[in-house]
């Protein structure tokens, strides 16, 4: 579980620095977006990915793992928005890295609840399986977000993003460390 959690942060560290410079790019414009657009937007690098995966070929010159790391920004974008509500405000970069820092550890804390329980079962996972959990959470959240986010015994949400996040996780640790061996 050590090694999982030390691969698990060298993942936090290159999405929040994507994150972080593409805020120093663009500010917070993303905060004009609705969960919805977000949800789409994460389907969007989901779909790419499964196509890479089936075609085994891409056109353009960047592999699954910019898309993997797009996913998790995405949704704790998505997390942030369910808490503030959508606005054409600038959010303070403190304020900003300070929401995804906590969102993205609440993403860990679950992992390491779940890993606890399923005991690491992900690692015999294919990267596949994960673009397709994805894929499913997804349909998943558009089914709430059709319903406007409410639920009969489902979690909201906010689980479905977190959940999101931590099969991308996953994806990148086999991608920047198991498929390195």
């Amino acid at each position: 579980m050590e090694k999982t959690n030390q691969q698990y942060d060298n993942v936090i560290i290159t999405c929040r620095s994507v994150f972080e410079k593409k805020m120093n790019d663009y500010g917070t414009a993303w905060r004009v977006l609705r969960t919805t657009s977000i949800t789409d937007q994460i389907y969007i690098k989901a779909r790419r990915i499964r196509s890479i995966e089936e075609k085994g070929v891409s056109k353009i010159d960047e592999g699954i793992r910019p898309e993997f790391i797009g996913i998790i920004n995405y949704a704790i974008m998505g997390l942030i928005q369910l808490e503030l509500e959508p606005s054409e405000t600038e959010l303070d970069k403190e304020s900003t890295l300070g929401l995804y820092d906590t969102y993205f550890q609440t993403a860990k804390e679950l992992m390491q609840n779940k890993n606890h329980d399923y005991g690491e079962a992900w690692r015999k996972m294919r990267i596949s399986s994960y673009t397709d959990l994805i894929l499913m959470k997804l349909k998943r959240t558009k089914q709430i977000e059709d319903h406007d986010g409410k639920t009969e015994v489902s979690e909201g949400i906010d689980a479905n993003y977190l959940d999101m996040i931590n099969y991308a996780v996953f994806a990148l640790i086999k991608i920047d460390f198991e498929n390195s061996k």
